[in-house]
């Protein structure tokens, strides 16, 4: 129990690192910035039976100027897998970050969070997906 308030604290801290304040969540500085509005900032899947997979599609529009670039997606956990679209996004359009959460394993409250890279400014905020992961039956 300890070990994993130890780690879900460092987690925290490390994603909090670089976020906003005119960055790209790499700590370097935005070049050709855009913004972005966020449709889709979090996701509760309510209830998931242990080894299914929940899908989600967090949407986003590039509202600024330039193409949006997104540069890397990490998740919070290896049971996570973000997809993003490799191509710059111009503005104006809607895209997608694809999670995909596998429960195997991952039993009672899941919270995972993912940590978006790109041009735009302020940065992404945390994607959430969050529910419960109850045994098999």
């Amino acid at each position: 129990m300890h070990k994993a308030i130890l780690f879900s604290s460092i987690a925290l801290i490390a994603l909090s690192c670089g976020m906003g304040s005119g960055r790209n969540g790499a700590g370097g500085p935005v070049k050709d910035s855009t913004t972005v509005q966020i449709l889709d900032s979090a996701y509760d899947f309510g209830k998931a039976t242990e080894g299914e997979k929940v899908d989600f599609a967090f949407r986003f529009r590039n509202t600024g100027n330039h193409q949006l670039i997104i540069q890397d997606a990490r998740a919070s956990c290896g049971c996570t897998k973000p997809t993003w679209p490799k191509e710059p996004i111009p503005p104006g359009a809607t895209a997608t970050i694809k999670a995909e959460f596998n429960t195997e394993g991952r039993m009672g409250p899941a919270y995972k969070v993912i940590t978006v890279t790109s041009n735009a400014s302020p940065a992404f905020p945390p994607l959430k997906l969050t529910g419960v992961v109850v045994r098999k039956n």
